[in-house]
């Protein structure tokens, strides 16, 4: 019981934020864990995992019966639910998707704002017990249980200075990576290499042209990573007002 109160005491605590010198250097780091491309095979798996739990939350929103998740080792998921083949609902979950990251990275940067980055870690670590409960494979099993126990350990071991890094990390992450699978999914489909997709299911459902989707969810993950920056950096954001204000 007594470790219970005291998860609860540091999630609900409030810290000051970083300076906003940090908080950029956060930001560049982030874009290069983004950007490298060894280092994106990694980071990717932090947009997969974010991209499935999104399909299941909408998939449970929209009243389907979730049936399980996969992560694979190319850093690829999939999410199966069960209900009716056409509708909104199955709209709603196939949309949900490549919008989660940067609805996550959104939701994790409105914490940030208001001073509960561990509770942004205790969160995640929630969230990612209760997406173990529906994982369907074994490397997906080992994903989650990794990428929990690793948040786990910082949430309890590490200083209160170190946790805010980490999780304005993992939120820069969300935002800045959110458009890179978009970015790369427009490219395999110039390439037709791609067929299968979500935006390739949207299209048969909504008879809305599968590019036309790519390019919306494009605009709505840029339209994220801006609306964050404007989150975590105002100060970046009343620096360049003055260049767009007559």
């Amino acid at each position: 019981m007594e470790v219970i109160t005291e998860i609860w005491r540091r999630a609900t605590a409030v810290q000051p934020p970083p300076t906003p010198e940090v908080v950029g250097a956060i930001a560049i780091l982030g874009l290069v864990l983004v950007l490298y491309r060894r280092s994106w095979l990694i980071t990717r798996l932090l947009v997969t995992i974010t991209h499935e739990g999104a399909h299941a939350l909408a998939a449970l929103l929209a009243g389907r019966r979730l049936s399980g998740i996969r992560l694979n080792s190319d850093t690829s998921g999939l999410t199966v639910s069960r209900g009716k083949t056409r509708g909104p609902g199955m709209v709603i979950m196939l949309a949900a998707g490549y919008l989660g990251p940067a609805a996550a990275g959104l939701g994790a940067a409105a914490l940030l704002a208001a001073g509960h980055s561990v509770g942004l870690l205790w969160l995640l670590v929630l969230l990612l017990s209760l997406m173990l409960l529906m994982i369907r494979n074994a490397y997906g099993v080992l994903v989650l249980v990794v990428a929990g126990g690793l948040v786990f350990a910082i949430s309890w071991l590490l200083a209160p200075a170190w946790q805010s890094a980490v999780a304005y990390l993992i939120t820069w992450l969300l935002l800045i990576a959110a458009p890179k699978p978009v970015i790369e999914l427009i490219a395999m489909r110039r390439q037709r290499r791609d067929r299968g997709s979500d935006v390739d299911q949207l299209a048969r459902l909504t008879r809305v042209p599968g590019g036309l989707w790519a390019v919306l969810f494009l605009l709505c993950n840029l339209a994220g990573l801006a609306l964050g920056t404007a989150v975590l950096l105002p100060s970046l954001i009343a620096l360049f007002r003055p260049m767009f204000t007559p």
